[in-house]
């Protein structure tokens, strides 16, 4: 929030790189937990997301919490 008013904040997604999209989805959820209103699109190879995870870079996980899942530990 900048000021007291949130924050309107779009990533879009347009690779398979598992590393690149944890983080971005770890950013775009310290955006949410800040009340910012935060959009993901993914697009192109950004649509493989599900299979781009890692044990190091779990996508899954930053994902589910960012759609307010809670996931178990090692459920990736």
């Amino acid at each position: 929030m900048k000021g007291g008013r949130a924050e309107k904040i779009l990533f879009i997604i347009t690779t398979d790189d598992g590393e690149t999209i944890y983080n971005a989805m770890r950013l775009a959820n310290v955006g949410v937990e800040k009340g910012d209103e935060v959009s993901v699109f993914m697009l192109g190879k950004g649509v493989l997301f599900e299979k781009s995870g890692t044990e190091q870079f779990d996508v899954l996980s930053q994902m589910a919490k960012f759609r307010g899942i809670s996931m178990p530990e090692g459920s990736a």
